[in-house]
């Protein structure tokens, strides 16, 4: 399995686009009453292979987003696309949430659903199949999603992995 340390990505010179996943209020309890203040998941891309989510978390609405901006852009990975997809079925597993990547032919679209369509399009794969099992939670949902990207493998690196040709990972 690749490991995400060796695809991290600078942040500079690239165009980013950022996606606001979810922004929830949450409420800590204390002796004088309810401290009210907001996290944010947001998730960046170049929509050419980079992306990179981040959380964000502060008293104002807006400061959480560019908070979580300032966090995903401290964490882009490079991701194999084939053709506008991804390269193999692939499952991502984070806490309880379980995705599923299928690749799709061209002209599909995106079929995934909230969380996991931001991550695919802010990376730039136009057609692809998703499920996504277990928790609905956000933060695990894009999480799950970016295991299972980071776990992709194209038919240059395996064959690089085994040490042989091309033709002989297709041809067996």
């Amino acid at each position: 399995m690749a490991n995400a340390s060796s695809k991290r990505v600078k942040s500079s010179d690239i165009e980013l686009k950022d996606r606001l996943v979810g922004v929830q209020r949450v409420t800590k309890v204390t002796k004088g009453g309810r401290a009210f203040s907001f996290t944010a998941i947001v998730v960046v891309g170049n929509e050419k292979g980079v992306v990179g989510y981040g959380l964000g978390k502060a008293k104002e609405v807006t400061d959480a987003i560019t908070k979580a901006i300032e966090d995903a852009k401290k964490n882009l990975v490079k991701v194999c696309i084939v053709n506008g997809t991804v390269p193999h079925a692939q499952e991502g597993k984070f806490g309880g949430s379980l995705v599923f990547l299928k690749p799709a032919s061209h002209g599909t679209g995106v079929i995934a659903g909230g969380a996991m369509r931001a991550v695919l399009e802010s990376v730039g794969i136009t057609d692809v199949l998703a499920k996504s099992k277990g928790s609905s939670n956000p933060h695990n949902v894009v999480k799950a999603t970016m295991d299972a990207l980071l776990n992709m493998r194209d038919a240059i690196s395996v064959a690089q992995q085994r040490g042989i040709t091309m033709e002989k990972v297709f041809n067996g």
